[in-house]
């Protein structure tokens, strides 16, 4: 039992005064080295966490601390690992995933909040957060018609401070960007990472998909919108350097997908890929079993398994070992290598989501784009 809970019980069944206090004195859920413990208040049928990691039991029954509203579990877990959850409350058959009340600390992501679990030893890390001495870039928008789509397309670019006509920039495109604005404070880190000179002064345009369960899972017609209609419409409009080198594209999940399918339709265009917890999805012997979404993504990336060759010059790949892609990412890993491609692979404690993917980008994006400070002390 963890260690304030038997605290709580020193004198036997607590009053409600020993549990208010113990409430306000401790911050939940209660994180000791290698242990977390998770503390519900209320009055329930059953309570359950319910964790978003996968290969681990989807939900874990929660103990009725006796005498007290209070409901507990204690479980093992990693140094500097971080996951998002809920807890699955039970009344009179009816079953409600809320937030951990008790816990402050929340994630959004398109499908809404969840609560943050932050194991003994995480910590966000500073250069994701705002820091008011740091120069800010500016985002700025276009419209562009797309031949392949036959529709009109949205583009958020985003210009470093200072930017100047007179210079060239290395440019990064990247899929579901809006998503990477809002979720994973995409421009406070492209901001911080540039003032403090880890990357290059940058323009990254940001792609975001009406579509993108089936644009981003080996679509020819998003290849060539990526690869040459959005190419065309960026050099046209901003100071880029023209070279293979200095393009890199990025993507999560089905977004890395997309990064991969456009490289290989054009091979070493974009010289840099960073690619986060991709949904390689393939298949040794048999059909798969991820469902009809992911026919095309399997056909793609078995084709690509089986004739592989360079796609870029350098592949940053991250991915969760607390989420099942880890197996798939893990196998791509050495077909990438074996063509002569600079490859760094990372794995994280953490699961799919925007946080995982924010807290990865400082290491990808000053390995793919040193900026002077790398230059120097490498």
């Amino acid at each position: 039992m963890n260690p304030q809970i038997e605290n709580l019980y020193r004198e036997g069944a607590p009053s409600a005064g020993m549990i208010g206090e113990f409430i306000q004195n401790n911050r939940f859920p209660l994180v000791e080295p290698g242990h977390v413990t998770f503390i519900f208040q209320g009055q329930a049928d059953e309570v359950n966490l319910r964790r978003w990691i996968s290969g681990l039991s989807t939900a874990q029954s929660m103990q009725a601390l006796e005498g007290t509203d209070l409901w507990a579990l204690r479980m093992e877990l990693p140094d500097k690992s971080r996951f998002e959850y809920k807890f699955e409350v039970v009344r009179e058959g009816r079953r409600d995933l809320v937030l951990d009340k008790l816990n402050k600390v929340t994630a959004q992501d398109p499908f809404g909040a969840n609560s943050v679990c932050q194991g003994f030893g995480y910590t966000r890390p500073a250069w994701t957060l705002h820091d008011p001495e740091t120069r800010s870039g500016t985002l700025t928008g276009f419209q562009m018609y797309s031949k392949a789509f036959e529709s009109q397309r949205d583009i958020q670019v985003y210009l470093p401070a200072r930017f100047r006509r007179s210079r060239s920039y290395p440019l990064l495109v990247v899929h579901d960007g809006a998503d990477y604005l809002h979720y994973a404070d995409f421009k406070t880190v492209l901001d911080n990472l540039i003032h403090r000179l880890e990357i290059p002064a940058m323009i990254v345009a940001m792609t975001q998909s009406p579509d993108r369960l089936v644009e981003y899972t080996g679509d020819q017609r998003h290849a060539k919108f990526i690869g040459e209609e959005l190419l065309q419409e960026l050099n046209a409009k901003f100071p880029l350097i023209d070279r293979n080198r200095a393009r890199g594209l990025m993507g999560a999940s089905l977004g890395g997908v997309a990064s991969l399918h456009t490289a290989r339709q054009y091979p070493n265009r974009f010289g840099q890929l960073f690619l986060q917890s991709g949904s390689f999805a393939f298949s040794d012997l048999g059909k798969h079993q991820k469902g009809p979404i992911f026919d095309p993504v399997v056909r793609f990336v078995n084709e690509y398994r089986k004739n592989p060759f360079a796609l870029a010059e350098n592949i940053y790949m991250s991915c969760g070992i607390y989420e099942s892609l880890i197996y798939e990412n893990r196998s791509l890993l050495p077909v990438l290598q074996a063509q002569g491609m600079q490859v760094h692979f990372e794995e994280a404690r953490d699961a799919h989501n925007w946080e995982n993917w924010r807290d990865r980008l400082r290491n990808g994006l000053s390995w793919l784009f040193p900026g002077p400070l790398w230059m120097v002390y490498e």
